[in-house]
């Protein structure tokens, strides 16, 4: 299991995944589907928290709690092609006393193509708010700020 320290030989840990967009991922004219996004985004958090010994599916046995997603959103600044490789990088856009928006950026060659964001809310077993266990606070606390401003 790996710890919430992050470390530059791990990727994911960091946050970082990196992809090379595929037909099937792209209209017919070979541009980036725009639904392409969220499935990248979900893949970035999902595998970014497996890299620090948390499953989402399994939060409530692991932190004592359930992430419910609130929202999701995409904004599209440039064009992505087939066969462009592409970067996704977390970043910590919000973090409050129970819910918290993680923020995805997808470069290019470090040119911003969209930008994304995630937005959980934190709820016990009984579905009830509940605060953002120290343990998952800590782990968001080591995505980077934003790195563009959109």
């Amino acid at each position: 299991m790996a710890s919430a320290n992050n470390s530059n030989d791990d990727p994911i840990a960091n946050g970082t995944l990196d992809f090379q967009l595929a037909y099937g991922d792209c209209d017919t004219v070979g541009i980036a589907y725009f639904g392409i996004y969220y499935r990248w985004m979900e893949r970035c958090y999902s595998t970014w928290l497996a890299a620090h010994g948390l499953r989402s599916g399994d939060l409530l046995g692991q932190v004592g709690v359930l992430t419910v997603g609130l929202s999701s959103s995409a904004q599209y600044k440039q064009t992505a092609k087939v066969l462009d490789k592409l970067r996704c990088q977390a970043v910590a856009d919000k973090i409050g006393n129970s819910s918290y928006a993680v923020g995805f950026e997808f470069t290019r060659d470090g040119e911003l193509l969209t930008k994304g964001q995630m937005v959980f809310a934190v709820r016990d077993a009984d579905f009830a708010k509940a605060p953002i266990p120290q343990r998952m606070r800590d782990l968001l606390q080591t995505l980077p700020a934003p790195s563009f401003d959109v």
